[in-house]
């Protein structure tokens, strides 16, 4: 009998080992997750609304109203003149409520933001993109998905300080189109 639940143990274990390595190992040319989330503008935003149309960023970051996410915003915000040349859906996104004082609807009002912020309180996106971690907040990594639906390429060296300019240039790198 021991024997059999450290086998069902371990049989366990290295099925969920598999599962999380798979959604922790997007890459690119991996078809991205797809997604129905609220965004803080009031909006419901899915990664098939875009499929065939536009290419898609997903900025995660762990958590409204601190330090790191908020530089990551701003510098969105004020500097989305250069994502907003290309052909390009952009959002960033946490596992943050969208409600609340704490949740990104406050948040992007308090920043001013004119791209939604993404709400996963379910935690179920986030763990399909990978970056949930073990605090239970969102890995800052930012998801390039193409308008095929697939991922053009994942940045898991995010400075939030700089996250407008490092997009542009990635989207530019990446052959995403720009807007006519």
């Amino acid at each position: 009998m021991k024997t059999l639940t450290l086998l069902c143990a371990a049989v366990a274990g290295i099925a969920l080992a598999g599962m999380t390595a798979v959604a922790a190992d997007l890459k690119a040319g991996d078809p991205a997750p797809d997604f129905k989330l609220q965004g803080s503008d009031g909006k419901t935003y899915s990664l098939a609304d875009f499929k065939g149309k536009q290419a898609v960023v997903v900025a995660w970051f762990p958590k409204a109203f601190t330090g790191g996410c908020t530089a990551e915003c701003k510098s969105m915000h004020e500097n989305g003149a250069a994502i907003k040349k290309f052909d390009v859906a952009y959002f960033t996104a946490s596992v943050d409520s969208v409600d609340g004082e704490k949740g990104n609807a406050a948040f992007a009002k308090s920043l001013s933001l004119d791209y939604p912020i993404l709400s996963d309180p379910k935690k179920e996106t986030a763990k399909a993109f990978g970056v949930l971690n073990e605090k239970g907040m969102a890995t800052r990594w930012t998801y390039y998905i193409g308008k095929d639906g697939k991922v053009l390429f994942v940045d898991k060296a995010v400075k939030p300080a700089t996250a407008a300019a490092d997009i542009a240039a990635k989207l530019k790198e990446l052959g995403v189109a720009e807007k006519k």
